[in-house]
């Protein structure tokens, strides 16, 4: 752990956007979800949703599991409408990325507006539950023999979009993470073994200066010790 490290993440975080995510629809393969994850983290993505069939064996396919990515904080469901309905519920607006009769370019939608952006599996994409939840339906124009991208170029395509509309306004100029998300990711990223202690002990994460140190690192100590 280095000063340049921890000045690195608390730079990164200071660009993190609360109210762009993304909600997967059984996306399955490995390298596609890995791939909308890199992106998510490109664009300042800071919750990532997962929503996968209640199949454990499924679930050991996919590769995805709680703290596969550190870079993100990860949910996973059961059902799609949990999260679709959990984040409409905090004011998102869901946008999936589906050719419908009531699909618009997905450049015509206002990304600095809190946004989920859904997209679905490689070969049937979005669910018909989905995309009946989802408040826009949006397309990405083509202009060859092929009907669609991958779902992870689709994925870049948008969330570039999104970036763009939010740099544009500013949106990446100033710290947007509540205090809280923002020292516990903090923690987590820079001190993730303490991090893992605390989580496994249910211990709040001890305050840290403003070189990445434990503020007490004393007290701290007889804490493991006496765990």
């Amino acid at each position: 752990m280095t000063l340049r490290r921890f000045n690195k993440i608390r730079a990164c975080l200071d660009k993190r956007q609360p109210d762009l995510t993304v909600i997967t629809d059984n996306v399955h393969k490995p390298h596609n979800v890995s791939a909308i994850m890199r992106t998510c983290d490109a664009v300042g993505v800071h919750e990532f949703h997962v929503s996968m069939l209640d199949d454990d064996a499924f679930r050991a396919r996919s590769g995805i599991a709680m703290g596969s990515d550190k870079w993100l904080d990860l949910h996973l469901y059961d059902e799609v409408s949990q999260p679709i309905e959990q984040l409409q519920q905090r004011g998102f607006k869901v946008v999936a990325v589906h050719k419908s009769p009531r699909s618009s370019d997905f450049r015509e939608v206002n990304f600095c507006q809190p946004t989920a952006v859904l997209f679905g599996a490689e070969l049937y994409g979005v669910s018909e539950q989905a995309a009946s939840l989802a408040d826009h339906h949006v397309s990405i124009p083509m202009l060859g023999m092929v009907e669609s991208y991958n779902v992870s170029v689709a994925a870049a395509i948008v969330l570039l979009e999104a970036q763009r509309q939010r740099q544009a306004e500013g949106m990446y100029q100033q710290r947007r993470l509540a205090p809280h998300d923002y020292e516990r990711t903090l923690f987590r990223w820079y001190r993730p073994v303490e991090a893992k202690f605390c989580d496994e002990h249910q211990i709040d994460y001890p305050e840290i200066n403003e070189e990445g140190e434990i503020a007490d690192p004393q007290a701290f100590a007889q804490l493991r010790r006496g765990s």
